[in-house]
């Protein structure tokens, strides 16, 4: 067996693309050399990797279950070559909006005094973007504000978070002393897009019991939204870690709705085949120690 991680490089590279033209430009080969080493990988495997469809090539399932493991033999090249390099790699980290604007940077913080050696990098998106990056191992681990349904990642509950209705001070809504359902329901909504967490969490939770809730506006980041409740555009629900400030200095009025209690799980995902590093260890025992609400198997 004389496979080589250049192979496994090109590989993962053509298959992340579906093409050796766009394959040879991210590693800046030619695409002969590219077609030749998927070929010379095939024929020592004795297998192929994917399907030829026109010009395209389309993963099989012999190229899906390689994946995985040619991704994880990369990641330790990589920790062999950073081994004596100051800082040893850095941990790679995607949140969705929420936590990464509001929760992560005190975690994280924290985490950073205890080990000032492990370089962390981190990135911000919604849930459903979150779910991609660590699916496609481009991440090392994922917290996000629903829960995750793919099959190849593990999901463990992190956190509580406690979603608040709220309202500009002067909004009609902020006078009535028992706000109700039905009175939710007339109320032009300033909501997060499909596909964030938390409006994925406030459609189950709360827009099922209001049929024909009018939707006023969607906007992609919980910013935008205060903003545009501050100016009585409508009335929104976010995570109270999101809105307390405001809360606490007048801008901002909870809206109290009778019966009504709104809380979610926050999740930490990573992928099943997932090469679990020290650094990584370190940051899941973390978790674990300070913040977890369940434990790691």
């Amino acid at each position: 067996m004389r496979i080589t991680l250049r192979q496994l490089e090109v590989f993962t590279e053509v298959l992340k693309s579906g093409s050796t033209t766009q394959a040879s430009q991210q590693l800046a080969l030619s695409q002969s050399a590219v077609s030749a080493s998927l070929t010379d990988l095939e024929s020592q495997l004795g297998v192929q990797l994917f399907d030829r469809v026109g010009k395209r090539l389309v993963t099989n399932e012999h190229g899906r279950l390689l994946y995985p493991r040619a991704l994880s033999l990369l990641e330790r090249a990589t920790e062999v070559e950073q081994l004596f390099q100051a800082g040893n790699g850095a941990l790679r980290i995607a949140a969705s909006t929420t936590i990464g604007n509001y929760i992560l940077p005190q975690m994280l913080g924290n985490f950073h005094h205890n080990y000032p050696d492990i370089p962390l990098e981190m990135s911000i998106g919604n849930t459903e973007e979150v779910v991609k990056l660590v699916s496609e191992f481009r991440v090392d681990l994922g917290l996000i504000e629903g829960a995750c349904q793919s099959s190849e990642l593990i999901s463990q509950k992190w956190l509580l978070d406690e979603m608040v209705v709220f309202c500009s001070p002067e909004h009609p809504l902020a006078k009535i002393p028992k706000v109700t359902l039905t009175d939710l329901q007339s109320a032009p909504w300033i909501l997060r897009e499909n596909g964030s967490g938390t409006r994925d969490v406030l459609n189950h939770l709360l827009f099922a019991s209001l049929p024909g809730y009018r939707i006023e506006m969607e906007l992609g980041n919980s910013e935008a939204i205060k903003h545009a409740v501050m100016y009585e555009m409508g009335i929104s629900c976010l995570s109270r870690r999101v809105i307390e400030e405001q809360i606490n200095n007048g801008s901002l009025k909870e809206i109290k709705v009778e019966g009504l209690t709104l809380q979610r799980t926050l999740y930490l995902v990573y992928h099943r085949q997932k090469h679990v590093s020290d650094a990584l260890k370190k940051l899941l025992t973390y978790c674990n120690a300070e913040h977890l609400i369940g434990n790691f198997s």
